[in-house]
């Protein structure tokens, strides 16, 4: 295996290469009794294309949830079970673009990977056992489009994207899964859960070598593939630059986003996700002029935050709360780009913004599941995660004024509104 030691943040990464092309990182912590492991695939809620044996393929939305749904399916019963009878508190979890299964557990370590292993590995699916799952997904569907901070957040997706899949929800709808059988699932996970589409991350203090041995006996020596997707030709410009509901709340509520540029795969995507967090804070943050300046005069309150995101193809920076201003705070947030972009960014604030960034990247190194979700990505995006602090050293001011005058504008904003209902039956959509 090979060892990395990463002297800045005081962190060893143990990785090795499988024949079936599996990727294997192990984190040791010494004198920790906790272990943790992380099974993740590249394969999430925008992956509804792709090509499988020389055919594209179009799939349900919502496929890559309703799989994580029923990996934990065994022909002995389910692997949830087995796994918390050995002392094991298992999850799993699918986003845009990823679906991780994983544990954490202080005895029975070897046992449980073995378990968490064999069930991702080896699919088991009946059409019984697919139809009922479709009326519990279903009714989670409901509940969510009930809820408006999806409702809000969605709907600003679709306003920035015209045809990218980050317009899908994850979990898809109670139409398009209905349309989920049982061989479409083995269908996605033969493409999808291949040993060189998929990374096993261990975070304890474990033996590096027993971790590598022991996913070499389990997981088959074939790896598959690459998979082409296709995440949609997306142009330019926004689909929509305002999209409002009515729905029972007590306030209106916003978010304003910007399209950003894409990033390809590889070192540029960790320090664009850096200068675009940075952008974010400097721009809008609790800190900034700008929050202040909105905060006093009454335009938003505690609720107002934003962040900046990259998915497959896309990237957006986006910010909102609770206001009766919204469209106001958007043109503040658009001026506020255009001031930094003239004036520069203060060079104290900018000190201060970078060193706090940093060690929250810092602090997140004590969360086992952070380190195994971060070197993920990482692994996913072709980057090392843990080089954070040379890409931080690396930042200027200027990266910051050039990421808002390509990326913070009113021709790439978008502003996505939940209103209360006017009392007219069944309220307005738009």
């Amino acid at each position: 295996m090979k060892q990395t030691f990463y002297e800045r943040i005081g962190e060893a990464v143990y990785r090795e290469r499988l024949e079936n092309g599996l990727e294997v990182c192990v984190v040791p912590k010494p004198g920790y009794a906790k272990k943790y492991a992380f099974f993740a695939t590249r394969y999430g809620g925008m992956d509804t294309r792709f090509c499988l044996n020389g055919t594209w393929m179009d799939t349900p939305a919502g496929i890559a949830h309703y799989l994580e749904h029923k990996m934990f399916d065994t022909r002995e019963g389910n692997a949830l079970q087995e796994l918390a009878k050995n002392g094991a508190e298992p999850n799993a979890f699918t986003s845009n673009a990823m679906t991780g299964y994983y544990f954490d557990s202080t005895d029975h370590f070897e046992e449980n990977l073995k378990i968490l292993l064999s069930f991702v590995s080896i699919p088991y699916f009946t059409d019984e056992s697919v139809a009922k799952e479709q009326g519990i997904i279903a009714q989670e569907i409901r509940m969510i489009e009930d809820n408006p901070d999806w409702q809000i957040y969605t709907r600003m997706l679709k306003a920035l994207y015209h045809t990218s899949t980050a317009r899908t929800s994850i979990a898809g709808t109670v139409e398009s899964i209905s349309h989920i059988t049982a061989q479409t699932l083995y269908d996605c996970h033969k493409a999808f859960y291949t040993p060189s589409n998929m990374i096993l991350t261990v975070v304890g203090e474990v033996d590096p070598i027993h971790v590598v041995d022991l996913a070499r006996r389990v997981l088959p020596r074939v790896g598959g593939g690459a998979i082409a997707r296709d995440y949609g030709q997306e142009p330019e410009g926004v689909a929509q630059r305002e999209t409002a509901m009515e729905m029972e709340v007590a306030s209106p509520q916003f978010l304003v986003g910007f399209k950003c540029r894409s990033v390809p795969d590889g070192e540029d995507y960790l320090r664009a996700a850096v200068v675009g967090d940075l952008a974010c804070d400097l721009l809008l943050g609790e800190s900034s002029p700008l929050y202040h300046r909105l905060y006093d005069a009454g335009m938003i309150n505690t609720s107002f935050g934003g962040a900046y995101e990259m998915m497959p193809g896309v990237a957006y920076l986006y910010a909102g709360g609770d206001s009766k201003q919204a469209p106001a705070v958007l043109e503040a947030i658009c001026q506020e780009s255009r001031r930094l972009q003239e004036q520069g960014v203060d060079q104290a604030f900018f000190q201060r913004a970078r060193r706090a960034a940093f060690g929250s990247n810092l602090r997140g190194l004590n969360s086992f599941e952070n380190i195994a979700v971060t070197l993920t990505e990482g692994y996913f995006h072709g980057y090392d995660p843990f080089r954070f602090p040379q890409v931080f050293d690396s930042i200027t001011p200027e990266d910051i004024t050039d990421f808002l005058r390509e990326n913070v504008t009113q021709e790439r904003s978008v502003l996505s509104q939940i209103l209360p209902r006017s009392g007219e039956k069944g309220g307005n959509k738009a």
